[in-house]
């Protein structure tokens, strides 16, 4: 039922922009939307009692999903040249899970209403729409903590920024929103008309990518812009928890004694200065490269996936190592895809520690977050979730490979949606259109393993699950 006001300002905007048959579209699918919810609603309301974990883990999935499933219906009614449902569908999961991967072309010339609709979708994407829904879940006396756990990324689930988890929500929310709103204006200020600057505040802060233009931010040639871009995606794939105290505490030096942010600036500043250093002694050497390659490093580091320039065009090297730095994505507890580089850090010290324990066969050693142990337990399910993740990653590979897809194109096209970065390589540098629709269904299914991280969504599958 909440879902359903997300049509009423596109519907507003396509009346006013005199897009009738737009109009419509939203209409339509906002009435479908509240009715089921209503209906689901009526037929639950006698229901009393807390949520188990179990249950969490089941709406967190269908949440997801089953929006994926009524966000696209606008993009179908709006018959749009050549897209098919299959391409609604793709277009509003990869939406709602900020991935940015796109079959639309012709962006220019598209609805103005669609197009706002398209970037709303990543907007409340970014946060996690199940973060809304906790914080309205226990106004209806059932209690909330299990969502948060299910949704939140990062292996350190049980932080709680205050003790209630309504009021962790509505903190969460007060600081997506102020970012949101600082980023708008300072585009507008730099050159954006309102439209493209809050259009591209929502994908920015979202970690999404999507653009109102083909040429996504190359369309803008001003460099404050882009900078502008740089400083919102580097602040948003940090952890929003940091934020939070920040503003709340008035204190700025905590995130340079947070070891996830300690990692996560070095390895975008070094990403930039390695594609700067190859692109100067390369034949791809141009003016204002310095800002081409910082942009480029953050914007596909942080899983963006906004593009200045059709980076897959670079020598080789350079695309492959943006897209493996991809896979270590952004701080975990951010609007971010990929691994999370809490786990790459965890990962890099419990192997470490095995070295050392090859070298001291009875030394204890014990990995340590700044004064605190981390727990085994947390490293034993980082290297599971790694596991797992590569697994689903070779599985993805194949399927897309059987589709007769080029290997480059598959490798990216896989990991560009499972960490929900967007752009791949190869035919998928740009745009998804031209992959088959099964390509299509398992990128999709890609985009939401990601976004859940992967094991919340392959918990229903396995038969203990419910047992319990």
């Amino acid at each position: 039922m909440l879902f359903s006001a997300a049509q009423l300002f596109p519907g507003f905007l396509a009346y006013f922009f005199e897009e009738n048959d737009l109009v419509k579209a939203f209409i339509t699918t906002g009435f479908i939307t509240f009715s089921i919810g209503f209906l689901l609603f009526f037929l639950a309301s006698k229901k009393n009692g807390d949520l188990r974990t179990k249950d969490g883990f089941i709406i967190t999935i269908f949440f997801w999903t089953v929006l994926g499933f009524f966000g696209s219906i606008p993009f179908y009614l709006a018959n749009l040249d050549g897209v098919s449902y299959i391409d609604s569908l793709f277009e509003s999961i990869s939406g709602l899970t900020t991935t940015g991967a796109t079959v639309f072309i012709g962006l220019d010339e598209m609805p103005r209403s669609l197009l706002f609709y398209r970037q709303s979708l990543q907007w409340l994407g970014g946060m996690g729409i199940i973060v809304l829904a906790v914080a309205v879940l226990p106004l209806l006396g059932v209690g909330g903590m299990q969502l948060y756990k299910a949704e939140t990324p990062g292996p350190l689930k049980d932080a709680k920024l205050t003790p209630r988890i309504t009021e962790t929500a509505k903190a969460l929310w007060f600081v997506y929103l102020t970012m949101t709103f600082a980023c708008a204006v300072l585009y507008k200020i730099f050159g954006m008309n309102w439209f493209d600057a809050v259009s591209h505040a929502f994908s920015t802060v979202s970690i999404g990518g999507f653009s109102t233009h083909d040429e996504s931010f190359a369309f803008f040639e001003s460099t404050s812009l882009r900078w502008t871009a740089i400083i919102f995606m580097v602040i948003s794939g940090v952890n929003f928890a940091l934020h939070y105290l920040a503003w709340t505490k008035k204190r700025l030096f905590h995130y340079f004694y947070d070891s996830e942010v300690k990692l996560y600036l070095s390895l975008l500043a070094s990403t930039a200065f390695i594609t700067y250093l190859t692109l100067y002694f390369s034949e791809n050497f141009y003016d204002n490269m310095v800002v081409e390659s910082i942009f480029q490093a953050v914007s596909i580091g942080t899983t963006t996936g906004f593009l200045t320039s059709n980076y897959s065009n670079w020598p080789l090297f350079v695309p492959i190592m943006l897209l493996t730095v991809a896979f270590i994505g952004a701080c975990a507890g951010s609007t971010g895809g990929g691994i999370k580089v809490i786990r790459a850090l965890i990962l890099i010290r419990q192997g470490t520690s095995e070295i050392t324990k090859l070298i001291h066969p009875n030394a204890v050693v014990t990995i340590k977050f700044g004064k605190k142990t981390l727990d085994p337990r947390v490293s034993e399910s980082v290297w599971g979730f790694f596991a797992v993740y590569v697994a689903t990653f070779l599985i993805l590979l194949m399927i897309l490979l059987s589709q007769n897809n080029d290997f480059l194109t598959a490798f990216s096209a896989a990991g560009a949606t499972l960490n929900n970065l967007g752009p791949g390589l190869g035919a998928v540098s740009e745009n998804y259109r031209e992959v088959t629709d099964i390509s299509k269904l398992a990128l999709c299914a890609s985009m939401l393993l990601g976004r859940l991280e992967i094991f919340t969504l392959l918990l229903i599958f396995t038969p203990a699950f419910w047992r319990s």
